[in-house]
């Protein structure tokens, strides 16, 4: 699915938030990457997992032509800084939701680039009659969480041990969700 894209001015940094297109595969390549190996927010470390230019453009075509999946990007001074998507599901009894993923480069954090990146994904799912976004982010990511209560995501749960980091330790996972009123 595509979206009209976004201009935003803060903190003296301009940038924008569009759909992904098959152009962008080689750069969101690199730059999947790059964000994996600069936090441990994130499931992957720096390089596991790897998609090639080929896979994104594959993804991108994918997500660009299934109602219920949303690829976007973002872009200061011609260059991909950040990227989320929204995943739905083909099973009938899933179809009402979407996965949120996001990750920003981390000279970039700070600028409300995710939280954006979120506005937007909710306005889609909103808009595309979407009941419910869910997501999981790690307990120490503690302003991500806070972001996520303020836009209406609530904690559902928790996965115990599900992550073990760099340091050698466990960590849980947190399991959130935001659900659009349903009327019967």
């Amino acid at each position: 699915m595509l979206i009209n894209q976004q201009e935003f001015f803060i903190k003296g940094i301009q940038y924008t938030i569009r759909s992904a297109i098959e152009a962008d595969a080689r750069a969101l390549s690199t730059l999947r990457v790059q964000i994996d190996g600069e936090t441990e927010n994130l499931d992957r470390e720096k390089g596991e997992a790897f998609i090639d230019t080929k896979g994104f453009q594959q993804l991108i075509k994918a997500d660009t032509e299934h109602p219920r999946n949303l690829f976007l990007v973002a872009i200061v001074n011609d260059k991909i800084i950040g990227f989320s998507r929204c995943e739905g599901f083909e099973l009938k009894r899933l179809s009402h939701k979407v996965e949120f993923g996001v990750g920003v480069l981390k000279e970039f954090w700070g600028y409300g680039i995710g939280k954006n990146f979120l506005k937007q994904s909710i306005a889609w799912a909103d808009a595309n009659d979407i009941k419910k976004m869910a997501l999981h982010v790690l307990e120490t990511n503690e302003k991500a969480i806070v972001l996520y209560e303020k836009l209406g995501f609530e904690i559902e749960g928790l996965l115990k041990n599900d992550k073990r980091l760099s340091d050698g330790n466990y960590y849980n996972t947190v399991v959130m969700g935001r659900c659009k009123k349903v009327s019967y």
